[in-house]
């Protein structure tokens, strides 16, 4: 039922043409085969999506980015995750339902999107009722946010370059910066909400400000901006020593400031202990992914 999606993979902005149908891989690590890490209750997402009940997350393995600084390098990367059904993925939807998520929020699911999508729909039919978070890097095609759009009730993206210099440095994607703005754009024209998060990069509040500013003045209320300061710096950067650092108190104060400055009325804010690592679940245990029952486990 994939293979139209799947024969000539176009999914993410790399367009790399891959025969996932044919079992070879893309630039994103992903064939065929539906993989997912960990699927559970995440408390520490924006208030109005983890709430008090948690938020029914799941977790996707292999991403198109490949960013140097990622924090869920082992599910990035493949070598973290369970290959699964997509019935199975529906019935993981109905698990976390069960369990008393707020809603249902996919990690990083671009380059699973057919499964995804087919995935809702036997959940719905079966029952499912919880709204549908698409949590997002940013790096998204306007035909793929068009074709997931459908079936999601908040678009919930980063934005994290606003110079291709430093997106091709950092995540090989000197394109990222257009195209996170066009996949805006294209979230923007949907019924859903958006809320954009700026992840502050050590080093580079000027482009956090830029994307503060861009957001604001273009979407207004249409989107919320949420501010982060949970940038985790990985253990050993030898390519990028700048990146082995976390934004100081100091810098995520100067970009608050700033967003208060241009008139940003309304977003969201971190507390300082958001980079801890113990946000960063435990992805080897495969947590709610397999087996009958996750409510069990």
């Amino acid at each position: 039922m994939f293979e139209a999606h799947l024969e000539q993979c176009e999914l993410c902005p790399r367009k790399c043409g891959a025969n996932r149908a044919a079992g070879r891989r893309g630039v994103c690590g992903a064939a065929d085969e539906l993989r997912v890490a960990r699927a559970a209750l995440h408390f520490w997402e924006e208030p109005p999506i983890s709430g008090d009940a948690g938020s029914g997350t799941v977790f996707f393995s292999n991403c198109p980015l490949h960013c140097a600084y990622c924090q869920n390098a082992s599910i990035a990367n493949g070598s973290s995750g369970a290959d699964i059904s997509v019935d199975r993925l529906a019935k993981i939807f109905l698990e976390l339902q069960d369990l008393g998520a707020l809603n249902v929020n996919l990690v990083t699911a671009t380059h699973y999107a057919p499964h995804a999508v087919e995935a809702l729909v036997r959940a719905r039919r079966a029952g499912l009722g919880l709204p549908v978070v698409w949590n997002t890097s940013g790096y998204e095609t306007p035909e793929t946010i068009a074709f997931v759009a459908p079936h999601v009730d908040v678009f919930l993206t980063d934005m994290r370059y606003a110079a291709p210099a430093t997106a091709k440095a950092y995540s090989h994607a000197p394109d990222y910066p257009a195209v996170a703005r066009a996949a805006l754009a294209a979230m923007a024209r949907t019924d859903a909400d958006v809320i954009v998060r700026i992840l502050a990069l050590p080093g580079h509040l000027d482009e956090a400000k830029e994307n503060v500013r861009f957001v604001h003045e273009t979407y207004g209320d249409r989107a919320t901006l949420s501010m982060m300061s949970q940038y985790t710096p990985p253990s050993s950067c030898p390519d990028h020593p700048e990146l082995e650092r976390r934004v100081s108190a100091d810098e995520y104060e100067e970009l608050l400031d700033f967003a208060d400055s241009i008139g940003c009325d309304e977003y969201f804010w971190q507390d300082g202990d958001a980079a801890e690592e113990s946000f960063i679940p435990d992805f080897d245990s495969l947590e709610g992914v397999v087996g009958e029952d996750l409510a069990s486990r």
